[in-house]
């Protein structure tokens, strides 16, 4: 199979090429970019040295359908939204890293992403690539809306209270810390090394654009649940992020209990890590992986129970979760190419 990254120099294309290149049914792997084009691969990322003598390719859709089979779009919000009708008429897969494709309502991606939005014709189309939730869907689907990085740690470690039935709809706060790369390569003074280090700072305060697609979800599993409180931290790591999610349980319940449920949720997800009673992850335990670990504890004092989720932002949050969707809607494991540790410490 020969498989396409447009958006090949971001954060996100170059960790599906990472993963491409050891993956056993990919023949080749072209790259495109529309800022860097004609450069060799080599110049943008020196760690792919002796690993590919590739030139970035331009974004011309025509030579795109005729060189691939499959297509990542790992380039901005925005991208996807231009160039989803000029490859419609073609039979190419597409899965779409940007939110571009996960809004099912045209007006509210608009609002929150501030650009047009794509086609309907491809809005209907797209699946939204919660690979543990969405498998049979995700199997037949041409295109894949790949979720955001916050709504995959935070829908991972609330769908079996709330497919269970077991939280009040009316209570739910989501704090969300993330490393630095989750705001992409480009520079900016809110990245810049001394803003970052020896700091933490909330952003996007009741505004950031993961709110709506987590209520979207969250909707179709509970129509009756209500608005979300949902708030983002920047910490001074590189990769990482941690969901804290705070809710309140409709009948008492112990924290072993919990952890049955969601052993019992999970037990055929691989990437999917249940911790013991009494365990917490952390975002160093899932580093350059494609796992999510979760715990969970309840408190009988107040009848609440916390969550908390971890996912590497550009694995599980990104590439890693876009490649175990590629491996699904091609009838292979979703393991292929993803089966390997985190890096540890």
């Amino acid at each position: 199979m020969k498989v396409g990254i447009i958006g090949a120099t971001g954060y996100g294309g170059a960790e599906i090429m990472r993963i491409m290149k050891r993956h056993p049914y990919v023949d080749e792997c072209i790259l495109y970019s529309s800022r860097h084009q004609g450069t060799t691969y080599c110049k943008q990322y020196p760690h792919f040295v002796k690993l590919t003598k590739q030139t970035l390719e331009p974004i011309e859709v025509s030579q795109i359908v005729a060189d691939i089979d499959f297509l990542f779009m790992a380039a901005p919000s925005g991208v996807c939204s231009r160039l989803i009708a000029e490859f419609e008429p073609y039979d190419i897969p597409v899965i779409d890293l940007s939110g571009d494709l996960r809004m099912k309502d045209a007006t509210i991606y608009e609002s929150w992403y501030h650009h047009a939005a794509p086609p309907q014709s491809a809005l209907e189309k797209a699946v939204y690539g919660l690979s543990e939730l969405n498998q049979e869907e995700i199997k037949v689907a041409k295109y894949i809306a790949n979720p955001g990085c916050f709504p995959t740690a935070t829908l991972l470690g609330l769908a079996p209270l709330i497919k269970n039935g077991l939280i009040n709809e009316s209570f739910l706060i989501i704090d969300a810390k993330t490393g630095v790369s989750g705001a992409g390569r480009k520079a900016s003074i809110g990245t810049h090394f001394s803003e970052v280090n020896e700091n933490l700072k909330i952003y996007k305060v009741n505004e950031h654009q993961h709110l709506p697609e987590i209520e979207q979800t969250i909707r179709y599993w509970n129509p009756v649940f209500q608005p979300i409180t949902f708030s983002t931290h920047l910490v001074p790591m590189t990769r990482g992020i941690m969901a804290t999610i705070y809710t309140e349980l409709k009948t008492s319940m112990k924290t072993n209990e919990l952890q049955t449920v969601f052993s019992d949720f999970y037990q055929n997800s691989y990437f999917i890590r249940v911790r013991e009673v009494g365990q917490f992850p952390e975002t160093k335990e899932v580093y350059g992986s494609n796992f999510c670990d979760i715990g969970i504890s309840a408190d009988e004092r107040t009848n609440r129970v916390t969550v908390i989720s971890v996912i590497d932002n550009l694995m599980k949050g990104a590439a890693g979760q876009a490649v175990q969707n590629f491996n699904m809607m091609n009838g292979w494991s979703e393991t292929t190419g993803l089966d390997f540790a985190p890096i540890y410490p």
